[in-house]
Parts: structure tokens; C-alpha cells; sequence
């Protein structure tokens, strides 16, 4: 078992989500950056989609009860076991009675913690992410939880360390138009791809709010709702886009101007309140979805 002293500012389980579900209006969920979820199994040799805890710029403090390895990836933070530090992107054998603890995000947001087994926790819909915005899987973490941990996987770590780039400052995310870009005037384009956006305080794992630049339309017709997708850069009557992340409504009425590709989703996860992002317009909409 896992003991949580101390839950941090928003810690939950996350794996690779739950698809296929949206026609019942659930959303994939799942880690936000998926990238650092799966280095982090790796590196504890579970399987890729194994449960691991994704941690919200200031992580828990946790007691292991048993000897355990365990892997940080993701936003860089100082973490310690007692007077130990453990590094980022390695996998780290602690014993039994070790305090973890996961400080302040110091670039990113979201850190992740796979310990060997994985999480063992109720799967709904084949899934035991937290999705903040239906309320399935397990809630946030509180102080006095206990996480069990399922049965080691029988083979073992590849690597002792996996060197990872910490998140960019002021990423660059590739961006393909559509599907309602016909609905913005040419200039909503130069403005989308010019001197990027802030992202605001209000932003969390269902969406990013953005400040900066309007995206000015052609009319004001209202839109029917229809499906949405994580990456859809939705604009409100505002002007200043939203975009979706994981937990996102699995419909919506706002036209969606473009839609970032599928490999920046794990850097758009990573953005943190007050950090700049800037879009660029993919050259291939076929390989950049």
C-alpha cells in the first residue's frame, strides 16, 4: 500500500483514458501528457496504460509501506525520499517506511509517478482515470488515502535512466485548420499563428482559456452542437479560443477554428497560468492531426 500524507495541490490516477465512449458523452480522459505517462511506466517496466499518479504543479507526500521502485517523469520538480534525492526520469528503488516527496512544478505543470505494478484501483469503463468533469474513476487524492499496487510485471527495467527534456517555456504547437475555419475571416487566421496567447489561471484538465488576440467571424450565426475532440481550439462569443484538453465535453456549439496535432497534445498538457503559447499552421493536415 501506498499512504498519502499529504495529497498536494490536485493529484489523481491517471492511465491512457477511457475511448470509444463519447456517443454516451464521456470523454477520453486519461494523462494529459501521455508522453511522460508512458516514460514512466517504461522505466519501471510496466505496461504503457498501467495507472501511475499525475501530480498539478505541487505534488503529495507519500509513505510507502513496502519496498518499492518507482519513476518521476513529466514537469521538473525537486523530489525526496528523507535526505535522498530521487531524479527525474530513473527508476528508484525505496524501502519500505520511505516518505516520497514531490515538490513544486519548476517547469510544466503535470508530474507523473509510476510505481512497478502499477496503481490497483476499480476500472470504469475499462478505465481508472479521474475525469474531472464527469466524475467517473476515482476521486483526487486526499490526505489518508491508501493506494494498493498491483503484482509486479515479471520482467524489469531496461534502462537506468531515460535523459527527457524538461517542458518548453514558450512552446510552439502545430496546428491543423478546420473544421470550421470557414467561419473566421483571414485575419483570425494571422492572428491565431501570430504573437501566440497567455494561458489564464482559470485553465484546467478540461480546458485552456487563452488570453490574447480575438479571432474575429464572419457573422453571428449559432453553430448546432457536435462532437469534439482534445486539441480543438473552440472560440466563444469572446473571441479568445479554449483549448481542449482531456476531461473536455465530448460535445459543443462553439465553431472550432483548428485543432492542434496529436503529437503537441503532451506539451499542451504541460501548460502552466501565465505561460506564453504560440500556434503554427501544420504543411501536412494529414501526418500534423
Amino acid at each position: 500500500m501506498i499512504e498519502v500524507l499529504d495529497p498536494g495541490a490536485l493529484t489523481t490516477v491517471q492511465d491512457l483514458g477511457r475511448p470509444g465512449w463519447a456517443h454516451l458523452g464521456v470523454p477520453r480522459s486519461g494523462a494529459a501528457d501521455t508522453r511522460s505517462l508512458r516514460l514512466a511506466n517504461r522505466l519501471v517496466a510496466n505496461p504503457d496504460g498501467a495507472a501511475a499518479l499525475e501530480t498539478t504543479l505541487v505534488g503529495p507526500r507519500l509513505r510507502l509501506t513496502a519496498d518499492a521502485m518507482v519513476a518521476i517523469t513529466g514537469a521538473t520538480v525537486d523530489a525526496r525520499a528523507g535526505d535522498r534525492t530521487v531524479p527525474m526520469n530513473a527508476p528508484v528503488y525505496l524501502r519500505a517506511g520511505a516518505v516520497l516527496e514531490i515538490g513544486a512544478a519548476t517547469a510544466g505543470l503535470r508530474t507523473y509517478v509510476a510505481v512497478r505494478g502499477g496503481l490497483a484501483c476499480e476500472r470504469t469503463l475499462g478505465s481508472a482515470s479521474t475525469d474531472l468533469l464527469t466524475g467517473l474513476g476515482p476521486r483526487p487524492l486526499r490526505a489518508g488515502d491508501e493506494l494498493a499496487v498491483d503484482r509486479a510485471p515479471d520482467t524489469f527495467p531496461a534502462v537506468d535512466v531515460a535523459p527527457a527534456a524538461p517542458p518548453e517555456d514558450a512552446p510552439c504547437l502545430g496546428i491543423v485548420f478546420g473544421p470550421r475555419a470557414d467561419w473566421f475571416t483571414d485575419e483570425a487566421r494571422r492572428r491565431l499563428t501570430g504573437g501566440g496567447y497567455e494561458v489564464s489561471d482559470t485553465s484546467n484538465r478540461v480546458g485552456i482559456r487563452l488570453l490574447g488576440p480575438e479571432l474575429p467571424r464572419h457573422g453571428e450565426d449559432e453553430l448546432p452542437s457536435e462532437g469534439m475532440i482534445a486539441g480543438a481550439l473552440q472560440v466563444p462569443p469572446s473571441g479568445t479560443p479554449i483549448l481542449l484538453l482531456a476531461d473536455h465535453p465530448t460535445t459543443g456549439g462553439y465553431p472550432v477554428i483548428a485543432v492542434v496535432r496529436r503529437r503537441d497534445l503532451p506539451a499542451a498538457g504541460q501548460l502552466r497560468p501565465g505561460q506564453r503559447v504560440r500556434f503554427r499552421a501544420s504543411r501536412d493536415p494529414v501526418r500534423g492531426a
